[in-house]
């Protein structure tokens, strides 16, 4: 975890390297990739969890087909 100083450090430098007028443009970007990206972590969660749900499902009737 960043520490207050080193998250300032981080602000200095951003600020001196694309200037006032582009950080919140810039700052919007990478909230909107944080956006996407915890999107499709949830999206592919929930694929794996449908998929290991209709296993089971499958050997069950597989099972009961068995007996």
């Amino acid at each position: 975890m960043l520490g207050s100083t080193e998250l300032l450090l981080i602000l200095v430098a951003a600020l001196l390297l694309f200037g006032p007028d582009k950080l919140p443009d810039i700052a919007r970007s990478i909230g909107s990739m944080i956006g996407d990206f915890r999107r499709a972590m949830r999206e592919a969660e929930d694929q794996i969890s449908t998929s290991e749900i209709k296993e089971s499902i499958e050997e069950t009737i597989n099972m009961a087909k068995i007996d």
